[in-house]
This record gives structure tokens, C-alpha cells and sequence, in this order.
């Protein structure tokens, strides 16, 4: 598909060695979607190009930054597949560039702020050497590691899971059957899409053990910034669009306010 097409005729700028030779079938593609940080995207960066497995393809999908952002992707031009830098609409529609763009067998995300440890990619692709699955999720260092990956609880709520950036590996051709995600939803997509791949299309994934720790995720990214008010609504939105029923919802929203009232109550 022609970068043009992707990009839906925006105006770009558009680098990385993929202008000089075209990666050829790459076991790994790595999306990084980033939009003014400068402060953070260089660690994210390195911690991609320092893995000890080579056979990836690293992708960065810039918002039009206006801080030195790009300043510090130039710097990497030569070691970055391929990175453009338009408008967009949301960190989602920047992820899905990034897919469509892709060329690897397994693709992987990575906001900017998180690191991957050198080790990484050598974990996740143990796992899919080993086990037939279509997605995997590793351990992620947070306040604490987290590693559970709980599926049979996804009916009444999200947080089943490690992390989406850093985490998630799915294969490219099982991620092209579930589809891209869903970008007028303004958080909580990566919820969307998992709803829809565990209930909807039922692939099959697993976990990495507790030890096997691919990276540390940055907790000042944007899921922080989500009041709970405003992440419960996109999470019944969600619910509801994938054809939830609506008095399990009703009930369900009024168990998540309850509880976030009695818990409020102990802190204070």
C-alpha cells in the first residue's frame, strides 16, 4: 500500500532507512506513536535499537510535533525503518499508521516514555516459537510487575491484562483478521480491541511468567490522566457497542461507582 494511501492525502514528512533499502519480511514490527516529547522519546528509541534480537522493523509515528521531537527521530534516521511525522487524529489512529505500514509477522507497541529491556524480543519470540498463538502478553514493570493475563473476567471489567504498550505482541495476520482500533474512541480502544479479540474472534493468547519482565512502563502516560468517571463511560461505551446487555451495564456501572465510593471512604 502506497504511503499516500495510509495517510489519506495529509501533508508529511516521511524518513528512516527505508529509503535507502526496504526491510525484507522482518519477524518483529515495533510502532512507537509519539506527539511533543522530547524529553522521553530518545530512551524509548534506544531501548528498541539495543535489543538483542536484530530482526525487527521499527516504525515511529509522529503527531506533527513542534517541540524537538523530531529533532531527536532525525538523529536515529539511519536506524529507523521508517518514521512519518502528519496530523492525526488520536494516539489511535496513529497506532493504526503505524499497522498498516508494517511488514513483520508478530507487531508490538511502544509509547514513548516506556523502555524495553534488551531482552525483550527474544522473550516474546520464545513464545511464539513454542505455542500456537495468535497474541501474547509479557510482564511489565510498573509500581510493581504486573503479569496476569485473565481472560474469563473480561465480561465485567478490563484491567485483565499487564499492559498494552510494551506488552502486547499480536501476529500481524491475526491482528488483520480482528481489524484496526477503534479511533473515535478517544481512550480506552486498546479495551475495545481486546474485547473484541477475546469475546468476538476468540484468538488465542497467553502470558509470559512473572519473571520474564519485557520492559518498564511509564506511569505519568496518558492513562493517568483519565478520571475514573470519564474511563468508566468509555468502558460501558464499549461494553454497550460490542453488545453488552444493558441491565448487566446498568448494574455493572452501579457495582464500579459503589465500590469506588467505599474505597474512597477507607483513604479518608
Amino acid at each position: 500500500m502506497k504511503l499516500s494511501n495510509i495517510l489519506n492525502g495529509k501533508n508529511y514528512l516521511f524518513g528512516g532507512k527505508y529509503l535507502k533499502k526496504k526491510s525484507i519480511n522482518p519477524l518483529f514490527s515495533i510502532i512507537t506513536p509519539v506527539k511533543n516529547d522530547v524529553l522521553n522519546i530518545e530512551k524509548t528509541i534506544k531501548s528498541v535499537l539495543k535489543q538483542k534480537n536484530k530482526n525487527f522493523q521499527y516504525i515511529i509515528v509522529d503527531g506533527n510535533s513542534d517541540d524537538g521531537t523530531l529533532d531527536i527521530i532525525r538523529k536515529y534516521n539511519s536506524k529507523i525503518d521508517i518514521w512519518v511525522s502528519c496530523d492525526d487524529k488520536n494516539l489511535w489512529q496513529a497506532i493504526n499508521t503505524g499497522i498498516k505500514l508494517s511488514s513483520g509477522k508478530i507487531i508490538g507497541i511502544i509509547n514513548s516514555k516506556d523502555v524495553y529491556y534488551k531482552n525483550a524480543l527474544e522473550i516474546v519470540n520464545k513464545y511464539f516459537l513454542n505455542f500456537k498463538i495468535d497474541f501474547l502478553f509479557g510482564a511489565v514493570k510498573k509500581s510493581k510487575i504486573y503479569h496476569l493475563f485473565e481472560p474469563q473476567k473480561i465480561s465485567y471489567r478490563f484491567n485483565i491484562y499487564p499492559a498494552h504498550s510494551i506488552g502486547f505482541f499480536i501476529k500481524r495476520r491475526s491482528q488483520h483478521k480482528l481489524g484496526f482500533y477503534n479511533e473515535s474512541l478517544t481512550y480506552c480502544s486498546d479495551y475495545d480491541l481486546f474485547y473484541r479479540m477475546i469475546k468476538k474472534e476468540k484468538l488465542k493468547g497467553m502470558s509470559t511468567n512473572k519473571s520474564e519482565v519485557l520492559g518498564k512502563f511509564d506511569l505519568g502516560g496518558m492513562s493517568s490522566k483519565v478520571s475514573f468517571f470519564n474511563q468508566l463511560y468509555y468502558e460501558m461505551l464499549i461494553r454497550f457497542q460490542n453488545k453488552q446487555n444493558i441491565f448487566f451495564l446498568f448494574f455493572l456501572t452501579i457495582a464500579r461507582v459503589l465500590h469506588k465510593i467505599i474505597n474512597y471512604k477507607k483513604i479518608i
